[in-house]
């Protein structure tokens, strides 16, 4: 059996190979690799011939309820952005904390943080806020490196943070954890090591520009924006969310897609200006194209994974693993997975790994939390690198890849510990989730 297994595994894997070999992209090469996974255990009648379309189609709906969240979370933020309510936020922590640099750089931080935790997608930060944030960095005296480095870091950690974290949501689905408490045990190190890595990377000063020139370069934002319409949209959505704990009996539980919505048009009826909103949801959906494709195929895969034993046989692996050496492997299998095959890594490496995890005595939400944090960090590793492409983009850096990866060495070390630290006494955490309920 375990040879029928690795034959099938083995067949996987060189699909996956074959296809990124033939450049194909990353939803298209797991994709492949599923479907050859299904063709290869078929020959063995696991699954059964007839039943592979099945079960591809049933893995394409795995993660529906993501994707709902993602979609109605992002544009909601393209909303926010479009009415000018960023630029206007980034402008107003320019004029009136250029000087004081410890908060300006805090407050450049949490701006960072907010579309990624909203939307669980560094990338939907950096196509959101990168851009005007990256700019009153460099107007801080941050040269074009570290802004990159920054932007890396902490776009990977809003990704991590909650109320949206795609890789805790498919830890979660896949072992049958339901999805809440996590709020402590991602926020904290989330805002611990954001604050670590902008002061680190941020504090020194290699020139500034005069205040009111910095003003004059900065994008200009609609005359009537003000502080009450920005504010208004994440008032109503973070409102819903505390409704139902605060009144559990009285208040209906609406879910995050419907309150995402629910903001989305507060901030539609508050924008300053004319917006229009099946142009900007066509354009949004359009970006968020790959990702949405690579939560329906890694459902599909995951699901192949099932039905073949392949999944059954890395639990094996993981659990007769050393616990030592395990966890020494974490710090570069994490990553990797999640350069190789984006939120593909968490369903197969990370579902097995939270089942013998939780099978010793540790806390599997705590657990989850502590690996989402190394997740991120393979956003900046080759094939993929989404996250580190768009952060020397964003930020106009114009050095070699692996010389701006470099400069994220001290906090990229910083996440890895405190992520297997989490892990490792996660048991004695576990008071982080009782107050997050």
């Amino acid at each position: 059996m375990e040879t029928q297994i690795g034959i099938i595994l083995a067949v996987m894997v060189f699909a996956y190979a074959l296809a990124k070999w033939r450049n194909f992209s990353i939803e298209l090469s797991m994709l492949f690799a599923a479907v050859a996974g299904g063709a290869a255990g078929a020959l063995y009648n696991t699954p059964p011939p007839g039943q592979i379309f099945r079960h591809l189609v049933e893995g394409s709906f795995t993660y529906l309820d993501v994707i709902l969240v993602f979609s109605t979370a992002t544009i909601f933020m393209a909303i926010v952005s479009e009415s000018g309510g960023v630029n206007y936020v980034v402008r107003s922590i320019i004029k009136h904390f250029y000087n004081i640099r410890f908060i300006a750089l805090l407050l450049l931080m949490i701006i960072i943080l907010i579309p990624g935790a909203l939307t669980g997608a560094g990338s939907v930060s950096l196509l959101v806020v990168g851009a005007p944030v990256a700019l009153a960095l460099g107007y801080l005296g941050i040269d074009k490196r570290r802004v990159a480095a920054i932007l890396f870091i902490v776009a990977g950690l809003s990704a991590a943070a909650p109320p949206v974290n795609i890789w805790a949501m498919i830890l979660s689905a896949g072992t049958a954890i339901p999805y809440v408490g996590f709020e402590l045990p991602l926020g904290i190190p989330v805002l611990l090591l954001g604050i670590f890595t902008v002061l680190f990377l941020g504090w020194k000063n290699e020139g500034t520009l005069d205040k009111q020139k910095v003003l004059e370069d900065m994008p200009e934002v609609p005359e009537k924006m003000s502080w009450w319409r920005v504010l208004l949209p994440f008032l109503v959505f973070f409102g819903l969310v505390v409704a139902y704990r605060i009144w559990p009996f009285a208040t209906p539980i609406f879910g995050l897609a419907l309150e995402f919505s629910i903001a989305g048009l507060v901030a539609l009826l508050v924008s300053p200006k004319k917006i229009h909103i099946l142009k900007l949801s066509s354009e949004t959906m359009k970006r968020l194209l790959p990702l949405l494709a690579t939560m329906v195929v890694v459902g599909m895969l995951q699901q192949i994974m099932t039905a073949t034993g392949v999944r059954g046989l890395l639990s094996f692996a993981v659990i007769s693993t050393p616990l030592v050496l395990l966890f020494i492997a974490l710090i570069f299998i994490i990553p990797i997975s999640e350069g190789v095959l984006t939120y593909g890594g968490a369903a197969i490496i990370g579902i097995p790994l939270i089942w013998f995890l939780d099978s010793i005595g540790l806390h599997a939400t705590v657990a989850i939390a502590g690996l989402s944090l190394l997740w991120p960090l393979g956003d900046g590793l080759p094939p993929t690198a989404l996250i580190g492409r768009l952060s020397v983009m964003v930020s106009g850096y114009k050095g070699t890849y692996w010389t701006f990866l470099k400069k994220t060495w001290v906090p990229w070390v910083v996440i890895t510990i405190v992520g297997i630290l989490m892990v490792l006494f996660s048991a004695r955490l576990d008071f982080l989730v009782k107050w997050s309920m």
